[in-house]
């Protein structure tokens, strides 16, 4: 295990009812508020008013920036840091799912900044500062709520980066589960499929002596795969929908990887086909992350058959640590195909006629991944495998 310092400032208002903290939070950063929401779901379920009346009660100056993209664009957060600009906004809440917040970090941040918001994405520039923040999530996926991390699309160039600072994770997160019983079954999955992800990710790395982490992130597996089947034959329990919103957050807070560095590739495989083809995250993590695994089987077997025996319960006696490794993806497969997940891009229409487009979006900063690095044929193979 690797030495580490553990920095999270967020805080976490979790529970029924939690919305009633805005009147004690808001205040403390300013009253000019840029409000930052998405396609104008949380208006039809009512959210939008309860947050308005609550900004009311305070005597907030609200401003609007409607229309987060599900893969969120750089021109939209671009408005919203004209609109901060010229407003003079003091604070921006966030309502809705990991796309509202992460456009909501990027204009935050470029508020402050005097270049073009893409800057800080492609690390052209880094910010300093940013205006303060906080959410309420909507949807359980991406952990943005309690991180400080953002993944932006330029549609004109075909690009989707990860970026970050220190000067970016929200002030404050609330997390009332009531407020996901409206995300639909397919969107529920795809955070599902997120968030298990994100533990994957976090699990492949080539650190030694890390069983208290392993052990976390196969609990928080196992308590996600428990509760997913529930959850998706009720989505208005409020249980299970509790359950699922906390193991997001805590997938992607920083919680589960102290002492070590994940491999992250398959993100960056999701980015490049998403930023060509526009699907969701999720249902692209769920074609690829499988492929991805049986393709770096070889690099460490046990580790993959470690994660096959604890969290898949594959019997290992007799095999060898890739053939219990790989019947352990392959559970992995059954499971998402079980709970509705999409298990080829051929399901998004993707076929092979952009697969060079796609490679080269994910190369575009060279060789990646950490538990073992990806080259271009690599990555070719990856998408061919999962075509």
């Amino acid at each position: 295990m690797q030495n580490f310092t553990f920095y999270n400032p967020t805080k976490l208002i979790f529970g029924k009812g939690q919305l009633e903290q805005l009147k004690e939070e808001v205040p403390q950063y300013g009253k000019k508020v840029l409000l930052v929401y998405g396609g104008g779901s949380i208006k039809r379920t009512g959210l939008y008013d309860r947050v308005m009346e609550k900004l009311q009660e305070i005597g907030a100056e609200v401003f609007e920036l409607s229309g987060v993209e599900p893969n969120p664009r750089v021109t939209t957060a671009r408005k919203g840091v004209e609109i901060c600009k010229r407003e003079g906004i003091e604070f921006l809440l966030a309502v809705g799912g990991g796309s509202v917040i992460d456009c909501t970090k990027l204009i935050a941040a470029a508020a402050k900044y005097e270049g073009d918001p893409w800057d800080l994405v492609v690390k052209k520039a880094f910010a300093n500062e940013a205006l303060p923040f906080g959410t309420v999530l909507t949807i359980a996926a991406t952990g943005s709520e309690m991180n400080s991390g953002s993944v932006i699309t330029n549609w004109e160039t075909n690009e989707k980066h990860g970026w970050g600072s220190p000067f970016t994770f929200p002030k404050f997160s609330i997390l009332d589960p009531v407020h996901t019983f409206s995300v639909p079954k397919d969107q529920t999955i795809y955070g599902i499929v997120d968030m298990m992800s994100h533990v994957l990710e976090h699990y492949f790395h080539l650190e030694e002596k890390t069983e208290f982490q392993d052990r976390m992130c196969e609990s928080l597996l196992l308590t996600i795969m428990e509760t997913a089947p529930k959850l998706l034959e009720n989505l208005e329990d409020y249980d299970n929908r509790a359950t699922i919103l906390y193991a997001g957050t805590m997938a992607l807070n920083g919680v589960l990887n102290m002492g070590y560095r994940g491999d992250w590739a398959t993100h960056n495989l999701e980015h490049a086909v998403s930023a060509v083809y526009d699907i969701p995250h999720g249902g692209g993590l769920a074609i690829l992350f499988p492929h991805w695994m049986e393709h770096n089987l070889q690099v460490k077997p046990e580790r993959f058959k470690q994660l096959a025996v604890r969290v898949f319960g594959v019997n290992a006696e007799g095999k060898s640590a890739e053939q219990a490794g790989l019947e352990g993806i392959h559970k992995l497969r059954e499971f998402w195909t079980s709970i509705g997940a999409p298990e080829r891009l051929a399901d998004y229409d993707i076929d092979d006629s952009k697969l060079d487009l796609m490679t080269d979006r994910a190369m575009i900063n060279g060789e990646f991944g950490n538990f073992t690095q990806l080259n271009r044929e690599d990555v070719a193979a990856i998408y061919r495998a999962a075509l």
